[in-house]
């Protein structure tokens, strides 16, 4: 028998840590890997007849969770960015994703500027899924068509994100919006 989207999302209820309250990133990672294998729950949420943006599976009442699908029409290179108190496991359903990592070189007590440097790049294939943890700064670039299963540690759109400028050296902080991630294109 397929594993499900609902198998899914019991197995990463299960992760969380009653006493901290964390989830087990690693292991949820794994649980993604596993939905990725199931054919027929690919091609129904991110097959060709798919409409092109962020759709939103399911999300916790509970735990605040999310599992999004990612249909993309076209390519896109994020600017360096984190998703704020929130991780991010990525599962690429099709194409690929270039997933980079950075570090920041500076005490960040200057608000509006930053020096962060790139000190991993890997890609996501088909099957795979990578981890950023809160606050981890990365970066994403994928080509057109390319469709990937994210699960976020809550609604990105109600917490406060930054992005950097790496040829500046400059931060942004990006407050929380009115709308949900899954109401139409999502910041990645």
């Amino acid at each position: 028998m397929a594993y499900t989207l609902e198998n899914l999302i019991d197995d990463v209820k299960a992760s969380y840590d009653d006493a901290t309250g964390n989830a087990d990133l690693q292991k949820v990672r794994g649980h993604l890997e596993q939905l990725l294998t199931n054919a027929e729950f690919i091609e129904e949420t991110c097959g060709d007849h798919v409409e092109y943006g962020a759709h939103t599976l399911y999300q916790d009442d509970d735990r605040g969770f999310m599992v999004l699908a990612h249909v993309n029409e076209k390519g896109r290179t994020s600017p360096p960015h984190d998703h704020g108190a929130s991780w991010a496991i990525y599962g690429q359903a099709r194409e690929f994703t270039d997933m980079s990592e950075y570090k920041r070189n500076d005490d960040g007590s200057d608000a509006s500027k930053a020096d962060v440097e790139k000190v991993k790049t890997y890609r996501l294939d088909p099957g795979m899924a990578g981890v950023f943890d809160a606050h981890e700064i990365h970066s994403i670039h994928f080509p057109d068509n390319a469709r990937f299963i994210r699960i976020t540690g809550t609604d990105l759109a109600t917490i406060e994100t930054l992005a950097f400028n790496m040829d500046e050296k400059s931060v942004k902080v990006n407050p929380p919006t009115a709308g949900s991630l899954g109401a139409g294109e999502a910041s990645v």
